[in-house]
């Protein structure tokens, strides 16, 4: 967090297939090295996997996952007066999204299915079902979040 000025957001162009600022935002966190091509691939055999297995739009499917992981509230660390309290927080719109991809990412990378395409379907369709590993992080931040509602009064 910057203390001078506010930092201006970039643009995402949108992704080549579905022409999708979501999709484009996935597949430039998934990546790694910058291998684009390599990410675009694995993100959309992912959605051919989707759409075999459910017969329904990859597309929605995989916003679905993404709403359905997308936190609303979070705890922050505040110091007040020697002692650390876990205060209850809102999340701005972006850093929603943000949190919900990193979370889908990485709970589809530890999934014990064989090849990334694979483990990225499953991931998706149970984020869209709402069960798997990514929805349980999610509504543990939120239990988190509720069990410390009494230091709410610590935010500003």
């Amino acid at each position: 967090m910057p203390r001078r000025r506010e930092v201006p957001e970039r643009p995402v162009i949108p992704d080549p297939k579905y022409g999708n600022k979501l999709v484009a935002k996935f597949i430039n966190c998934m990546m790694r090295k910058g291998k684009k091509s390599v990410t675009e691939s694995l993100l959309y055999g992912a959605f051919g996997i989707i759409e075999e297995k459910t017969g329904e739009s990859p597309l929605k499917m995989f916003e679905d996952a993404v709403e359905n992981v997308r936190p609303v509230i979070e705890v922050k660390s505040r110091r007040v007066g020697g002692s650390t309290y876990q205060v209850p927080t809102e999340i701005r719109s972006s850093r929603r999204t943000a949190l919900a991809i990193r979370w889908l990412i990485d709970f589809s990378r530890k999934r014990s299915e064989k090849g990334m395409p694979h483990k990225l379907a499953a991931e998706l369709l149970d984020a869209a079902n709402k069960r798997g590993s990514a929805v349980k992080k999610k509504e543990d931040t939120h239990k988190m979040a509720e069990a410390n509602k009494a230091f709410a009064h610590f935010r500003w």
